[in-house]
């Protein structure tokens, strides 16, 4: 009954409100203090120690330090996950009268989950590739293929998988987006595809919020090197 016991634990600590709001503003894959994930919880200093305290022993945030601060992030791309599968089954029993304002289409149209792109222009991307017999996905894998190679070359995307702790990070898999309900592409080649989009100034982070707006610039590349109108 351990399993049971720490699905218990976990179930507890993401569904705190407190808790849930700073595990949802470390979702866009970047580091925080303190300071910060209290205001985005709506809480004391004092009290977003004590949550952190209790995310970080729970295994579902990481902290580094650096000079005299702390900084915070999801501890693994499988919590990232774990938090989208959450928000996919909250909008699926969600009243379907509820309309939803503009930060939800920002949301929707384009965004981080963790450190790769979800939203509409995620899962046009991983249509656009899968289409170009560029990669391949199923339900819970995904390669790369010789097309595919020859593209990420041509973007100077290296294919090598990342190292994640004591172990290489899958290369690519779909990643069930919870807006569009169909895949975008997660792994190290969806981490790599985002760091180079958010670098080569394709795409911009919008302050305060998970999501991303495309730059002209990045509406010229994707359409030239994917087909994608944004």
């Amino acid at each position: 009954m351990a399993t049971q016991g720490a699905f218990t634990e976990i179930a507890s600590l993401a569904g705190d409100p407190a808790r849930a709001g700073m595990l949802h503003a470390l979702l866009d894959g970047r580091a925080l203090t303190a300071s910060e994930l209290a205001q985005a919880a709506h809480v004391t200093p004092q009290t977003a120690s004590g949550h952190l305290t209790k995310l970080a022993a729970g295994g579902l945030i990481a902290v580094e330090k650096q000079g005299r601060h702390r900084y915070h992030r999801l501890a693994s791309p499988a919590v990232a996950r774990m938090l989208e599968s959450i928000m996919q089954v909250a909008a699926d029993a969600r009243p379907r009268a509820i309309v939803t304002g503009p930060r939800d289409k920002a949301l929707r149209a384009a965004r981080t989950c963790y450190d790769h792109l979800a939203g509409h222009l995620g899962v046009a991307l991983a249509d656009s590739m899968i289409a170009n017999n560029q990669i391949e996905l199923t339900l819970d894998a995904g390669i790369v293929t010789e097309g595919g190679a020859t593209l990420f070359d041509r973007l100077g995307i290296a294919l090598e998988p990342r190292k994640s702790g004591r172990s290489k990070r899958i290369l690519c898999r779909p990643c069930l987006d919870w807006s569009e309900r169909r895949p975008h592409i997660g792994g190290a080649l969806g981490a790599a595809l985002c760091a180079h989009c958010l670098t080569s100034g394709w795409i911009r982070r919008v302050s305060g919020s998970r999501a991303v707006s495309v730059t002209t610039k990045g509406r010229q590349k994707f359409r030239e090197y994917f087909g994608v109108d944004t």
